[in-house]
């Protein structure tokens, strides 16, 4: 930001923060910038040019800036934040992976898994209910309400970024969940449980007792599914909260 010499010193602040690891697909953040000279602010168009010129070696592309009323916060404005799981099946190692999914995926051993019975398992935590079993312990655990509500838990087939060039077909799934906000480590415990239920590690019923004990350290240990396989994929607003009133001028950036 200071290379597009603003007249105060820039704050980013970001929608969703992930752990090291994890990927984004799409994110948001916002930023009040005020030109020097009393230069009128920048057009949507020429602050994405500028802002990936400057991250031309980093890898993180700007896609789309609007001008939002000055109330906007990126991070607690969001109305919903979409992640998604990738699976891939039948890999023993994750160098018999095409290059493209070296890092982007959860490779398993297993050839199939009980879709319909992670299906189910997953209808189970769909709704309002207290996810303290699916929270990894940290620093702000006593901070946050464990009670969040889940949109969406889906389990759908999924494919390689390069499935129709590579010498082989590898199945994938891949595991979608929609919220307003998540617990730390929240989706990547609920996957693994939905994979240890898929795998028949875990009974529908034991996800359900496990959900029900509203304790983090109920959650067993090594079942998580690892960080690389995940992408937050979108962060949605309200149309209202993104729109200028006619005659209202603000700083703010949304990119």
């Amino acid at each position: 930001m200071r290379r597009l010499r603003p007249l105060h010193p820039v704050s980013l602040w970001v929608s969703s923060r992930t752990d090291a690891g994890v990927h984004a697909l799409s994110n948001s953040a916002h930023f009040d910038l005020q030109r020097t000279n009393d230069k009128p602010p920048f057009t949507e168009d020429v602050l994405v040019e500028a802002l990936n010129f400057h991250l031309r070696a980093e890898q993180i592309r700007v896609t789309r800036a609007l001008r939002v009323p000055d109330h906007f916060h990126a991070r607690f404005r969001a109305r919903s934040r979409t992640y998604v799981y990738r699976l891939a099946l039948g890999v023993a190692h994750r160098s018999l992976l095409p290059l493209t999914e070296g890092n982007l995926c959860w490779n398993l051993h297993d050839k199939k898994l009980d879709v319909g019975a992670m299906r189910e398992a997953a209808a189970l935590l769909v709704g309002t209910q207290d996810f303290s079993s699916f929270r990894a312990v940290n620093a702000d655990i006593h901070l946050k309400s464990p009670v969040k509500t889940l949109d969406e838990a889906g389990v759908q087939p999924g494919s390689s970024f390069v499935h129709a060039h590579f010498h082989r077909e590898i199945p994938f799934w891949e595991l979608t969940f929609t919220s307003r906000s998540f617990l730390y480590k929240q989706v990547r415990r609920m996957t693994g449980a939905l994979v240890a239920v898929g795998r028949g590690q875990l009974s529908v019923g034991q996800l359900q007792e496990l959900l029900e004990a509203r304790d983090s350290l109920a959650y067993p240990q090594g079942l998580a599914a690892p960080a690389h396989g995940l992408f937050l994929t979108r962060v949605d607003y309200a149309d209202s909260d993104l729109q200028l009133s006619q005659g209202v001028s603000s700083g703010n950036s949304e990119d």
